[in-house]
C-alpha cells in the first residue's frame, strides 16, 4: 500500500467536503493543516527571509518537497513561492479532477504560521494556488501583513509577479 497516496486521498476528500460545506466557514480553518509539523522544529530568524528560508530547509529535509524559491514584493505584502516536487501535488490533482480549485497548501500553511508565531505578523493568507501536474510544481501567492497598517495596501500583483519573473528576483533556498 502506498501510504502517501492514501493520506493524500484522505486530505483531498476532506478538502472536497470542506469546499461544499454550507456555511463557508470551515474552509478557512484549513490554514492550520500542517502547522504541527513546523511548530515541532526549531525555526529561527529575525526577518521574513530568515524565517521563510528556515522553514523551507526543514520542509525539504523532511522530504515533503524537493526545493523552493520565493520572492517578496508588492509593498512587502506579496509572498510569491515556487514549490518543486511537493508530496501533496497528487491531492491537488485529485481536487482538480473533481472540479474543485485547490485552496489549501499545508506547505505554505507552515511558512505563514511561522511568520505569525516568530515575527508576530498581524495576519497572512494564501491568495492563489496554481498547480502544474506536468512539472509537479506549485506557484503560490500569499498576502503577508506584518502590521495592521499594511492591511488594505493594494498593488497589481500580476505586474509584481511579472517583474519578479522578468528580473529573476527569485531566492532559491539551498538545502
Amino acid at each position: 500500500m502506498d501510504k502517501t497516496a492514501y493520506f493524500n486521498d484522505l486530505m483531498a476528500r476532506t478538502e472536497e467536503l470542506f469546499y461544499h460545506e454550507l456555511s463557508d466557514c470551515v474552509a478557512w480553518k484549513t490554514e492550520f493543516i500542517g502547522v504541527d509539523f513546523i511548530q515541532s522544529k526549531d525555526i529561527r530568524g529575525g526577518s521574513p527571509a530568515e524565517i521563510i528560508e528556515s522553514c523551507i530547509r526543514e520542509i525539504t529535509a523532511a522530504g515533503l518537497i524537493k526545493g523552493a524559491s520565493y520572492s517578496i514584493g508588492g509593498q512587502e505584502i506579496l509572498l510569491y513561492l515556487r514549490i518543486q516536487e511537493c508530496i501533496h501535488v497528487p491531492k491537488e490533482v485529485k481536487l482538480l479532477q473533481g472540479g474543485i480549485e485547490p485552496y489549501n497548501c499545508p506547505i505554505v500553511n507552515m511558512i505563514l504560521d511561522q511568520l505569525i508565531e516568530k515575527l508576530n505578523f498581524e495576519t497572512t493568507y494564501l491568495a492563489e494556488l496554481e498547480v502544474d501536474p506536468e512539472t509537479n510544481e506549485c506557484m503560490l501567492k500569499c498576502a503577508i501583513f506584518e502590521t495592521a497598517d499594511k492591511i488594505g495596501n493594494v498593488c497589481d500583483w500580476s505586474d509584481e509577479c511579472r517583474l519578479i519573473d522578468e528580473q529573476d528576483q527569485w531566492k532559491t533556498v539551498k538545502c
